[in-house]
């Protein structure tokens, strides 16, 4: 599910030259994929991006196609980053729809979610935000070799990618600069004509591959041991009639259904919450609160869904769920199995790793007078350590 209107631009347009060799480093293989690959997936995976474009340089589609397959929109860029990244956006303003855009650059394949969420959160204030790091080391000027005065470091930051705007502001910055000299970066082109830019927390994963020890270094945090997560998650809803009932996200025959502001299937709720507390990220109330108008009625998979996106943007993985619902009638059983099949689909796992059970509290309680139904699930992750 993606969230927003906001979109992101990939600048793939460079020939690589600091690097050598032939193939240009964005298309360099990289734990698995390529450098390129890193950029797409990351961004893809956040809840919060919608269209992903990357900008490439003539001659390369071919090579980009084979490292993002057939669905990645392409643009061809221009002689400049500046010219590469304003044809993105024109791209992106065609659309229609998109009011937000992240500008990053693929030689920085390890970009973190929280870069990307506190960016979003930003844009919710202000025109511009760009992430940043404090300069921690001694600056001096050199020349020819010999060590000169050192620079004052207060106040200085070391600018980072992606960089964010409200995609009117960024796009009238491009449209506006013409024989300008070529900025830096996206974020001094919207500093000239009078905008402010939030700085907002970088990481040190976003270091630029620049140099062919950089492909070392980022191949060992890509190598990251896997770790696992627990997380669990319970819910109740009450049952009424003349409400449709759905489990596991599949529809029940029933003469009663669940009461909520979405369609109250109770135990895609608990696998949600037990997914977002594995990875320590709030809970579906949170996330999808009863009082944003949005969801009301909303089918509970969406909720799974944005769930499992949050995994992939760790660069995680389901390893196992299990989902307990807890109630009188209906008889779970007949259903089990399509049930099962239902949540392996939304979570993209195999079948055998997803299991459903059904138990009674021996008419005991609310679940026993048939008033409602509960379900609690227990979840297993598998996160790259920090």
């Amino acid at each position: 599910m993606k969230l927003g209107q906001t979109a992101a631009i990939i600048v793939a347009a460079g020939s690589g030259s600091r690097f050598g060799g032939d193939t240009p480093k964005q298309y360099m293989p990289l734990a698995g994929g390529t450098v390129l690959s890193h950029c797409v997936k990351r961004l893809t995976a956040h809840a919060a991006v919608g269209p992903v474009v990357v900008v490439i340089a003539a001659g390369q589609e071919a090579m980009a196609r084979a490292t993002l397959g057939p669905d990645i929109p392409l643009v061809q860029g221009g002689a400049t980053r500046r010219e590469s990244v304003q044809a993105g956006l024109e791209h992106l303003a065609g659309l229609g729809d998109v009011k937000q855009v992240l500008i990053h650059d693929a030689a920085r394949p390890l970009l973190p979610p929280h870069v990307i969420d506190r960016l979003v959160i930003a844009l919710e204030h202000h025109d511009a935000a760009i992430p940043t790091l404090p300069i921690v080391d001694t600056l001096a000027r050199c020349h020819d070799g010999v060590v000169g005065q050192a620079v004052e470091r207060d106040g200085l930051v070391r600018v980072q990618t992606p960089q964010a705007f409200a995609l009117a502001v960024i796009l009238d910055a491009h449209r506006r600069w013409r024989d300008l000299p070529e900025p830096t970066d996206d974020a001094s082109m919207v500093r000239h004509f009078g905008h402010d830019v939030l700085s907002v927390e970088g990481d040190l994963m976003l270091e630029k591959i620049t140099h062919p020890p950089d492909f070392a270094r980022a191949e060992a945090q890509l190598a990251r041991p896997l770790l696992p997560r627990v997380g669990t998650g319970y819910d109740v809803h009450r049952l009424v009639p003349d409400k449709e009932l759905w489990l596991c996200g599949v529809k029940i025959a029933h003469d009663r259904g669940l009461s909520g502001h979405s369609d109250a299937d109770v135990a895609i709720h608990a696998l949600v919450d037990a997914i977002l507390g594995a990875l320590a990220e709030g809970d579906i109330g949170s996330h999808f609160p009863p009082s944003d108008p949005q969801w009301r009625g909303a089918a509970s998979r969406a909720f799974l869904t944005f769930a499992c996106d949050r995994v992939a943007a760790r660069a995680g993985r389901i390893a196992h769920a299990d989902v307990t619902i807890i109630c009188e009638a209906p008889n779970i059983g007949p259903h089990r199995d399509a049930m099962r099949m239902s949540l392996a689909e939304i979570l993209a796992v195999p079948l055998e790793h997803i299991s459903v059970k059904a138990t009674t509290t021996e008419r005991l309680g609310f679940t026993g007078r048939a008033e409602g139904i509960a379900a609690q699930a227990v979840v297993t992750l598998l996160i790259p350590d920090l």
